[in-house]
């Protein structure tokens, strides 16, 4: 895939959230909700824009099983089926963002969660998204324990 600028990145993500919003509350199977949004402009840079977006949401879709343990795990004091769907589906692609695309900053996937959470959601929503999404990256971040002495290995 041809690299695309930060802001057509930014566009992209702004897409998989409504697409994301989209899957969650309608019922609809992933593909469907694809197939009906996802009209890909005849320009390159279009082109290379929603492919992302669709890769986006199809890997947050397929990682929801790592995904939303860690959101519940860091979310404290909120059962993510009590969550907001729109700051649902936001810490959702962020963590997947977090998870499995390495190439981009961590510092780059909060600050994109921020702004889409200033886009999409309510005022108190930013700093929840925020520290949620801060939580995980340092979780990600620290290095494994190491095993208690007297452990044994297998």
């Amino acid at each position: 895939m041809t690299p695309i600028d930060a802001a057509a990145r930014h566009v992209a993500r702004e897409r998989a959230v409504q697409w994301l919003y989209q899957w969650e509350l309608s019922g609809l199977d992933l593909d469907d909700v694809l197939s009906r949004e996802h009209q890909v402009d005849v320009h390159a840079p279009d082109r290379e824009r929603d492919a992302w977006a669709v890769e986006l949401v199809r890997g947050t879709a397929r990682e929801l099983h790592r995904i939303d343990p860690l959101i519940t795990t860091h979310a404290t004091n909120w059962r993510i089926e009590r969550m907001a769907v729109v700051d649902r589906v936001i810490l959702r692609l962020g963590v997947y963002e977090l998870l499995c695309t390495p190439e981009t900053p961590p510092a780059v996937v909060i600050d994109e969660a921020v702004e889409l959470a200033r886009t999409f959601s309510a005022d108190q929503a930013v700093p929840f998204v925020n520290g949620v999404l801060d939580a995980v990256h340092r979780a990600l971040a620290a290095p494994a324990a190491p095993p208690a002495p007297g452990a044994a290995s297998s």
